[in-house]
Formats: structure tokens, C-alpha cells, sequence
């Protein structure tokens, strides 16, 4: 909407001035796109061409040329015709071309100037333009002002601000931010104005401008301050421009409280009672007094001192750490000296009012000595710290101990105070010697210090102690533990080179060199492993496939770094999860399956073999039939190919089927495979007669038609194929005259005439002719009845039609066809002879018979010729069996002699 905006009222918005100096001044906003019209130079420098006025026709017409394409020259584009001037499609940012500044700088005749005379948001750029021809000619120059909008959001120079304020600032003190924001922009849509998320209640901002116009926050302080309470405030400094809407920008802004020293020395307690025994020793602790100040630094530092008031005696018997503020006895104490002293002690800091405590010293009067403790050491010992391997025997030597009474008239005792594993025995044969030593082993990691105590005392009560520190040294005697003893780890296969895979982790109990732990891969890890001897991150360098390996299982080793080394070893375990990244996989691209015909119903076809070498539910294939899922479906959990209906090779022969794989991954991967049916054929359709096309047709033979001639042919088809398909014709049955006077190519169907017809052989003759397959196991056949009329004319159709109508009867000859198949098996070739005997003998047999026949036959015919004219041409002889004949079109047909 803003950029529609820009472009309806841009135009309207360049304001144009002109003077006949040929001086032209436009403004318009920065970051306007290409096309918006600045102003247009003919109409404003009052030329010919506006206004409706047209140079005269003798003149040539005007031209607008830039005087040079210079760093302006970009920004503009001028109409050479019209001169309009429009922007182009390089935007014009303000901030970027012009630097505030009150000077120009000139490139090729076009110049960009910010001046900061009246304001500093003036920033022109100048054009040359030069007005053809001759008689309009002038220099005209173009001064574009570039109005500022506010497309840029204040930006403080660092994102954290850092500001010092004395604890003891008044309020309404003011203390200027170094780093003020900073906003391209210029005039309102500069920065105006700044405040803080968080004020805490005792701070606010302030804005001062300068001469130049520059804007700098002030930081006031509203309220007090104390160090002490809070020592630093957080909060974020947020500046903010004029535009519309107003653009912000924000850095954080840490305030801290610096100390000043407002506090003084304060002691918890005015008075400490203390008791001194008169025979203590030299250095004896008496007390330690404590002073706190609450500022930091140099402001904080207290020394200590006494007061004036102390005596000297007393300074001189006990002395004062001036830093510490520590009391111990200096010097002997006389039988003499007070028994109280009272020790009133400063504690001074800069600056301060010294604070005051005062210390009664007690001094007990001692009448008699107490023992000495006098050790001697047998293990290393330095400043009262006895050091011991852990690894020691039972029973070490630790030091001799030596009971004196220096009084040499009181009995004195001695015993060991304290825990631990150490014994102290008097030392036989000599009397007050005695020996401490260890009774078990020391373990470093159970404990490294023992703090035990010499204890002797005489018969009246007095006990003196001398206490003995015991350092355990930590020996390399523990193997690092790992954290699991068995770790087990998974990770998906395909994963990314250098995958992590866990970090191991193992502690020592030693300490120093000996408890730092190193990490190492057992001999039977992968080379593609690898582990970070220093960190124990474990991570695999290649890609991992769980169909090549699904588990691996290696040792890792933890090794300290003691001397001779211990070291742990863990068992790691990797299982290498699935993802689906395998396709099913059919065992053949192609499958082709032959099946017989007339095959049930959800039969079994084939098995459709297929795998998937993902796991799980990836590894899960459903299958699916594509194409010809109304005949066929297929068993998903088997891969049985099945056809719903019976199939039926004579109506398609063979099938083509597109089986896809899919998945149950996400997203699911796919495969297909490309299956063939080919339907066997089995004899399942009898032969079709195609002509005749009728038992009622007849067929006119003229008495004329010489032996041998073609007289018609039987013509039939068989659906089935092979075997099943090749037809043989027979004869098997006839009616006539002299029916035998008509044969049948067994092969071919072509019924010929074998004898010359004579005068008495006119009449209807009646073939029943077999035409049957070679199926197996059972051949098929179907019958015809070819009608032959021998007769010069057909005189009477009504007659022969009506005998044609009567069923005959005729003698049905199971006589099979004769039909050499080719090929020939070479099976056949081989045979016996003996069938081919048996073979000529029958038909020898069956020749005689038919000579016979003929002969009675002939007879019989010559003792009825005298009746023919009286009689119909219909012949009733009586049949074997009985033929049902398939009525349909009746007619005649005639043929002569081919």
C-alpha cells in the first residue's frame, strides 16, 4: 500500500522552480522505486513541446541529454523526447549518498551535496542538462533535494554500557552516557528521546542537545545510594526516534555503585575474659580480636593497636599483631607480675573513629611444673607433620616419645588421645620411653589426615600434650572403576561421519598423576572407532549399516597414570537401530507363471517372492496388484497370486500384471515387478462348423460331373490351439443312391466325387459328416449333414425341402480319421512293425467286407428299379444311432464342376 501510495502522490510532491537562468529544483523522498516522475523539464522551462505548443515543422524537435552519467546520473532516468525526469531502478538512500557535511563532491558533472545550512537534513543532487538544438539551446541545472524518511532504527555503537556512581551522590546528580545512540536518520526521525526498562526507583534519564543538534542521555541519580545495600543495578537503556511509527534501539546498561568509606571498624563484643596459666610457655596463644568494615578495599583495612591506657608491664608480657590482632604471651611471667591484666585494644581504619574492645587477661599462679614431652622422630616429620605411605606395614615406627618431670618427684603418666590406627607403648627395658607406631594399614582414600594427641600427666593433675599430624601419602594402589561394566549403546544406521556416541567415564581413587585416567579402545575394536584418550568420548567415524552389521561388541580400557600403571577394562556394545532405507526386493524383476485354463477360482497361480533387509516394521512388506486387481488379488502374508474368476484362454490368451512392494517404514519405500500369465490351453471347445451353415441346406449335383471333381467342402474352426486345434473330417454316416460314390479329405474338408454318376444314381444324397480335434485327453468333435441332390434341374424345391425336413436314419461308421501330423515323432518312426501288420490285416479284413457290400448292395438296387418313378427320392434305412441335427437357413445351393 505505501509503495501504490509513493507512486500516485510522488509525482505531485516534487515541487519544480525555474528561472529563465535555467536553474530547476526538485525534492522527493528517499527509497521511492523506479518509474515515479521528479519533474519534467519541458513543461517547467516553458519549451515548445509543453503546454500544447509544438515546434514549427521546419524545426527539428527537441532533445534532453544528461552532460554526463556520473554518480547522479545513476539515480535518474531522463526522456530524451520529453524530458521528463523519473526515477530509476536504482534506489536512492539517503544515508548512503550523503555524508553530513558542508561540502560537495563532483563526479562527471553530477554532484551529490549535503549541506548543513539551514538544517542538516539538506542533501541535494545535482544533474547537468544539456536542451537541443541550436535555437532551445542551454545548460540546465537540477538540483533534487533527497527528503529523509525513517527507514533506519537507532543503534547504540556497543551493546553494553558500563557507568560508574559514587555511593555518596547527591540526588539529581547527572552523569553523561559515553555512548549515545546513533540514528542515520536526521531531523525527527533521528534520535529523540531515551529512558530505561528499569529505573529501580532511583534512576531516570535526561536528554541534552547541543549546538550542533546532537542528543546525549544523562544519567540522574533519584535517590541515595549505599554500597553496601546493592553494589551494581542492571537495567537496558532504550533510545527511541521521532518517525511515524518510531524506531527503537536498545543496549544494557550496568550501573555500579563505587565505595566510598562511610563505614568504620566495629568489634562484635566490648569485652573478652580470657585465662592464662602462670607457667604457660613462650608464644602461647591468649586471644584473637576480630573487627569488621563493611567498605572494600584500602577503605576496609584495620590494624590494630593498644590504647594509651595499657601499662607498659603489660605490653611487654603480651604481644599484639597489629594485622591480625592476635594476643600470644611474649615473655616469661614473673611470680611478681599482676595476676589481671586488662588490655583495652583499637581497631583503626582510615579515616575513623577507632573501635574499641577490651581483653581481662587471667594469670593462674602455678606452684609446681608440669611434665615435658620430649619426641623423637622416626618417620619423616617436618613442622610437626608426620608423612606415611599408605602402603606401610603394621606396626611402623612413627617417633620415640620421652616423659620428663622436671620437679623429678611426681610420677607421671602418659597415653594417646585421638582416633586412628596408631598405638603409643611404653618402650622396654627403658623407663619414661615411649613408642608410637601404627596397628593396620593406611588407606589414602579413606582417610589422608590424622590429628592425635601425646598426652602426659603427673600425680597431682597437671597434664601438658603434644600434638602429633599425621599425612596418609597416597600410593598407586587403586585401579581406575568404570562407571558400567557393561555399557550399552544404540545408535540409527546411516548415521553422520564421526557420530558421538557416549562418553566414558571411569574414576580413580588415587590422587595426582596416579588418579588421572586415560582412555584406550581393546584390540578387538573396529578401526572405524575411535575414543579420546582424555575425554572418553567414544564416537564412530563412518556410517554404520545395520543390514552388513547390526551388533558390535569390543573392550575399552581405563589406565591410570601410576607407576607401575592400573588399569580397568569395560565391555561396550553397539546396536545399530533401523531405518528404512531398503526397498523391497522382488527375487526376479520379471516372474511368468503358466497356468492352465479353466483354472478354479482363488487358485493358487504362483508365489510372488519378495524381501525387505530392514527390521521390524520396516522390513514389512505389503503387496498389491496395480493393474487387473478386479481379476486377480494377491495374499499379502504369503505373496500367493490368486484369480477370482476361472480364466479362459480363448477370450484373452495371456496377462500382464504390475505388482508393487511397499513397506511399513515412514515414509514407505517401494519396488514393483512385472508378472506374466500365459494361459495353457486345454480342449475345451469342440470344432465350429462354418459352412455348411445349415443340415437343411442342399447342394446341386449335375449327373455330368466328372470322378475326381470338387463337388463342395465342410469348413470348421477350432477355439483351442495345439493339438487341440487340428481338425480331421470324416464321413460317418450316409444316405443315397450310391452313397459311396462321395468322399472327404480328411484334412482339408473337400468333399470330391469318386465315381461317374450314372442314370440311376439321381436322387438326395445325405453325408453326416464328424469334424473332431485332436484334444487330449478327450477329443472333441461336432457334426454336420451335407444334402447333395443329384439332378440335371431342381424341377421341385418344395419336394426336396419336405424330405430334407424328415430326420434321417443313418448308420453312423466309427471310423477314424486318417491324418498324418506333422511334425512326426521320431517315436513313431521307431515302432515295431507288428502294430502295421495288425494295422493291414484289419484293413484287408474290412475291404473284403465292403466288396461284399457293395455287391448285395447292387443287387438289391437293380430289383427296385422299376419302382424309382413311383417312389420318393427318400430312403428310409435304418441307423444305429440317432444324431439330433441343428435346424437353421434353408438353401439350395448349386455349383457346377470346378
Amino acid at each position: 500500500h505505501l509503495l501504490l501510495f509513493l507512486l500516485f502522490v510522488g509525482p505531485f510532491n516534487c515541487f519544480a522552480s525555474y528561472s529563465r537562468a535555467t536553474e530547476l529544483f526538485y525534492s522527493l523522498n528517499e527509497g521511492l522505486p523506479a518509474g515515479v516522475l521528479i519533474g519534467s523539464l519541458a513543461r517547467d522551462l516553458r519549451l515548445p513541446t509543453a503546454g500544447g505548443q509544438r515546434p514549427a515543422a521546419s524545426q527539428p524537435p527537441l532533445s534532453f541529454t544528461l552532460a554526463s552519467h556520473g554518480l547522479g546520473g545513476q539515480y535518474v532516468h531522463l526522456d530524451n523526447r520529453s524530458g521528463e525526469l523519473h526515477t530509476s531502478a536504482v534506489e536512492i538512500d539517503r544515508e548512503a549518498l550523503c555524508v553530513e557535511s558542508s561540502g560537495a563532491t563532483v563526479f562527471e558533472g553530477a554532484a551529490v551535496v549535503s549541506s548543513s545550512s539551514p538544517s542538516s537534513e539538506s542533501c541535494l543532487l545535482l544533474l547537468d542538462v544539456l536542451v537541443l538544438p541550436q535555437e532551445y539551446f542551454r545548460l540546465v541545472k537540477v538540483k533534487i533535494a533527497i527528503r529523509d524518511v525513517n527507514d533506519n532504527a537507532p543503534r547504540f555503537p556497543v551493546p553494553h554500557i558500563h557507568l560508574s556512581v559514587p555511593e555518596n551522590a547527591p540526588v539529581n546528580t547527572r552523569l553523561a552516557i559515553e555512548h549515545p545512540a546513533l540514528d542515520p536518520d536526521v531531523g525527527t526521525n533521528g534520535v529523540q528521546t531515551y529512558r530505561l526498562r528499569d529505573n529501580y526507583g532511583v534512576f531516570t534519564l535526561d536528554v541534552e542537545e547541543n549546538e550542533s543538534g546532537e542528543r546525549t542521555p544523562y544519567l540522574i541519580v533519584m535517590g541515595p545510594l549505599d554500597r553496601e545495600t546493592r553494589e551494581e543495578y542492571v537495567t537496558v537503556i532504550i533510545a527511541e526516534d521521532g518517525g511515524i511509527p518510531p524506531l527503537m534501539g536498545s543496549a544494557t546498561l550496568t550501573i555500579g555503585i563505587s565505595d566510598i568509606n562511610d563505614n568504620c571498624p566495629q568489634f562484635s563484643d566490648s569485652q573478652l575474659n580470657v585465662t592464662l596459666y602462670g607457667n604457660s610457655s613462650l608464644g602461647t596463644h591468649v586471644t584473637t580480636v576480630h573487627a569488621v568494615d563493611m567498605d572494600l578495599g584500602s577503605n576496609a583495612q584495620i590494624t590494630y593497636s593498644y590504647s594509651q591506657k595499657v601499662p607498659q608491664p603489660s605490653r611487654d608480657l603480651f604481644h599484639l599483631d597489629e594485622s591480625t590482632g592476635t594476643i600470644s604471651l611474649s615473655n616469661k611471667v614473673d611470680g611478681d607480675a599482676p595476676r589481671l591484666h586488662r588490655l583495652i585494644i583499637l581497631g583503626n581504619g582510615p579515616g575513623c573513629i577507632p573501635a574499641v574492645i577490651t581483653v581481662l587477661v587471667t594469670i593462674i599462679k602455678v606452684m609446681m611444673r608440669p611434665p615435658e614431652i620430649v619426641p623423637r622422630f622416626i618417620a619423616n616429620e617436618a613442622q610437626g607433620v608426620v608423612y606415611l605411605k599408605e602402603l606401610e606395614p603394621i606396626n611402623t615406627p612413627i617417633a620415640f616419645f620421652t616423659i620428663k618431670d622436671p620437679d623429678e618427684k611426681y610420677k607421671v603418666n602418659c597415653y594417646l588421645d585421638g582416633d586412628g590406627p596408631f598405638r603409643l607403648s611404653p618402650y622396654k627395658p627403658y623407663n619414661n620411653e615411649y613408642l608410637l607406631e601404627t596397628t593396620k594399614p593406611l588407606d589414602y582414600e579413606t582417610q589422608q589426615l590424622y590429628e592425635i594427641s601425646v598426652v602426659a600427666w603427673n600425680s597431682e593433675g597437671f597434664h601438658v600434650n603434644k600434638i602429633i599430624k599425621v599425612q596418609v601419602l597416597d600410593d598407586n594402589d587403586n585401579s581406575p572403576v568404570f562407571s558400567q561394566q557393561l555399557i550399552e549403546l544404540s545408535i540409527e544406521e546411516n548415521n553422520i561421519p564421526n557420530a558421538f556416541l557416549t562418553k566414558l567415564h571411569a574414576t580413580d581413587a588415587d590422587s595426582g598423576e596416579r588418579g588421572q585416567v586415560s582412555y584406550f579402545l581393546g584390540p578387538d575394536a573396529p578401526s572405524y572407532f575411535s575414543l579420546d584418550k582424555t575425554t572418553g568420548v567414544l564416537t564412530v567415524s563412518t556410517q554404520l549399516d545395520r543390514e552388513e552389521k547390526e551388533k558390535y561388541r569390543y573392550t575399552v580400557k581405563a589406565v591410570d597414570s601410576g607407576f607401575p600403571p592400573r588399569e580397568s577394562i569395560a565391555t561396550v556394545t553397539i546396536t545399530v537401530l533401523d531405518k528404512n532405507d531398503n526397498s523391497p526386493r522382488f527375487i526376479n524383476k520379471d516372474f511368468s507363471f503358466f497356468v492352465p485354463e479353466n483354472f478354479p477360482g482363488f487358485g493358487e497361480i504362483g508365489v510372488i517372492s519378495v524381501t525387505d533387509a530392514d527390521a521390524g516394521q520396516n522390513g514389512w512388506v505389503a503387496l498389491s496388484v496395480l493393474n487387473g486387481s478386479d481379476i486377480f488379488v494377491i495374499d499379502t502374508g504369503k505373496g500367493i497370486l490368486r484369480a477370482k474368476v476361472s480364466l479362459d484362454r480363448e477370450q484373452q490368451s495371456s496377462y500382464v500384471l504390475w505388482i508393487e512392494a511397499v513397506d511399513g517404514g515412514d515414509p514407505a519405500l517401494s519396488s514393483t515387478a512385472k508378472i506374466t500369465i500365459l494361459l495353457l490351453d486345454i480342449n475345451d471347445n469342440p470344432p465350429l462348423v462354418l459352412f455348411p451353415q445349415s443340415n437343411m441346406s442342399y447342394l446341386l449335383v449335375l449327373p455330368s460331373t466328372l470322378p475326381g471333381s470338387p463337388i463342395t467342402e465342410v469348413y470348421a474352426v477350432d477355439k483351442d490351439t495345439g493339438m487341440n486345434a487340428v481338425i480331421a473330417y470324416s464321413i460317418i454316416g450316409r444316405r443315397g443312391p450310391r452313397p459311396e460314390s462321395f468322399r472327404i479329405d480328411p484334412k482339408t474338408g473337400n468333399i470330391t466325387l469318386e465315381e461317374s454318376l450314372m442314370q440311376n444314381d439321381y436322387g438326395l444324397y445325405r453325408l453326416l459328416v464328424k469334424v473332431s480335434d485332436h484334444g487330449y485327453p478327450e477329443p472333441l468333435h461336432s457334426t454336420v449333414m451335407v444334402n447333395l441332390f443329384v439332378n440335371d434341374t431342381v424341377s421341385n424345391e418344395s419336394y426336396i425341402e419336405s424330405l430334407l425336413r424328415k430326420e434321417p436314419d443313418i448308420s453312423i461308421e466309427e471310423k477314424q480319421p486318417q491324418i498324418s501330423i506333422e511334425p512326426t515323432h521320431k517315436k513313431m518312426e521307431s515302432a515295431s512293425c507288428m502294430p502295421t501288420l495288425v494295422a493291414l490285416s484289419i484293413i484287408s479284413l474290412g475291404s473284403i467286407a465292403l466288396v461284399t457290400g457293395m455287391g448285395i448292395y447292387i443287387c438289391l438296387r437293380k430289383g427296385k428299379n422299376h419302382h424309382r418313378a413311383d417312389e420318393n427320392l427318400e430312403v428310409q434305412i435304418p441307423l444305429n444311432g440317432r444324431i439330433n441335427l441343428h435346424i437353421s437357413e434353408k438353401k439350395p445351393m448349386e455349383i457346377s464342376n470346378i
